[in-house]
């Protein structure tokens, strides 16, 4: 059985009632995204709230975190209960769709740890499948509503693998996001990129494009890996 929490410098998490547990994905967007000047943020399929967490820890910002998951929002309001910044955060179970239709708000950074599969086979337990698979959350209702409820210079910021986040900046750019960054990130020296980092805004601009590579060896990260992860992990 896998370990039911991970433990990071200033928080705790639980993800034994998640489909989705804590991961490199979620730690490198929740680490990379730009908080600056973000006084409202929104976190889109929040699982058990890790993304939340480390903005909270990263921010002084109004955070909402939502999900279609019962189970997920649940546990995320059970690791946001004994931390200093649980004022500032609330936990919604809703899917994006229906609080992008509701919201009066509009928040200056939108993240999101995407579901990005459309035609792969489908994993037997229900919840893993939501989590996974793009069908509850289809990439042009991310961006749409991710436009709909962004501030004038508000940003989008997701982590998708390379061929999917590809696809999602022509999607977004079709729907008036453009890319303003892209990181390509590499599992190590000797890999092909694995995942895309990107940030979108409303107004189009050059895109920068740069690279992120998590580990120099096996077990040992690289100094900007670590340089970037540093305030979360226990042993950097």
């Amino acid at each position: 059985m896998s370990n039911p929490y991970f433990q990071f410098k200033h928080f705790t998490v639980f993800h034994d009632k998640c489909a989705m547990k804590v991961g490199a994905d979620g730690v490198t967007l929740g680490a990379w995204a730009d908080v600056q000047n973000a006084k409202t943020i929104l976190d889109v399929g929040c699982g058990s709230g890790l993304i939340a967490l480390m903005l909270a820890q990263r921010s002084e910002a109004k955070i909402t975190a939502i999900d279609i998951d019962e189970n997920c929002v649940l546990q995320a309001k059970e690791n946001i209960e004994n931390l200093p910044w649980k004022s500032r955060i609330s936990v919604l179970h809703t899917s994006f769709q229906d609080f992008a239709t509701k919201t009066t708000e509009t928040y200056d950074l939108i993240v999101s740890n995407p579901p990005f599969f459309n035609n792969s086979l489908k994993n037997p337990l229900q919840s893993r499948s939501i989590a996974r698979h793009s069908e509850a959350l289809p990439h042009v209702d991310l961006v749409k509503n991710a436009k709909k409820i962004l501030s004038d210079n508000g940003k989008l910021c997701v982590i998708l693998p390379v061929v999917e986040g590809e696809r999602f900046i022509e999607l977004a750019e079709n729907e008036g996001l453009f890319c303003k960054q892209k990181v390509n990130v590499f599992p190590n020296h000797e890999k092909a990129a694995k995942r895309l980092l990107l940030e979108f805004k409303k107004k189009k601009s050059d895109c920068k494009i740069s690279e992120l590579t998590i580990e120099k060896e096996r077990g040992i990260y690289t100094d900007e890996y670590s340089e970037l992860v540093k305030d979360f992990y226990l042993k950097l």
